[in-house]
């Protein structure tokens, strides 16, 4: 799925486009910078989908526990009326 979209933004960029593109930043920045920018960038992303599956994993847990409820109510019911 992620090459996916990485490959939907890179569909209207020709190689040339990309080695200017290149170019200009490693004017701008320099040749010693762009390492630490790329280390900063792959750590912003990585934090970005550990807090992404984090956020799945709690609705998924709390999901899951509100289904456990919803079970032990209808059985506390059953065992009344009984």
């Amino acid at each position: 799925m992620f090459l996916n979209f990485q490959l939907l933004l890179l569909e209207g960029i020709s190689a040339g486009e990309l080695i200017f593109v290149f170019l200009i930043v490693l004017l701008f920045f320099g040749s010693k910078s762009i390492p630490k920018i790329a280390q900063t960038l792959g750590r912003g992303i990585r934090e970005l989908r550990d807090a992404s599956q984090q956020i799945q994993d709690d609705i998924k847990s709390a999901a899951f526990d509100d289904e456990i409820n919803n079970v032990s109510v209808k059985d506390k019911k059953n065992q009344d009326s009984i």
